[in-house]
């Protein structure tokens, strides 16, 4: 399981922040990379990062808390990662959640 959801992570992070990835990839890798994309962002124009933060819905406190510190790009890139694991798990949820009510609903 921990394999498909690294490889899902992926494949949202290579689309949604144009970082190149290998088809096998561990998490540190993926972080690793991410890292080295969300540098790249915040030194060409913090308003464009910000924006993407407010989109992935990566709180204001968790931001501010890390901000300033030494390796904020890795920090803030497993603020990210684990943003996306949420919104993972929790597609999963409701997924499951559905088929179980699909289910109830045939069995009268």
């Amino acid at each position: 399981m921990a394999d498909k959801v690294t490889h899902e992570i992926a494949e949202i992070l290579k689309r949604d922040w144009e970082i190149s990835l290998p088809a096998t990839v561990s998490e540190e890798e993926i972080l690793h990379q991410l890292a080295k994309r969300v540098a790249q962002l915040i030194e060409s124009g913090p308003e464009n990062f910000f924006q993407l933060m407010y989109r992935l819905d990566i709180s204001e406190k968790k931001l501010n808390a890390v901000i300033g510190d030494e390796d904020v790009a890795g920090k803030i890139a497993r603020l990210i990662y684990e943003r996306q694991l949420q919104k993972i798990k929790s597609r999963e949820y409701f997924r499951n959640a559905n088929a179980m009510k699909d289910d109830e609903d045939l069995s009268w």
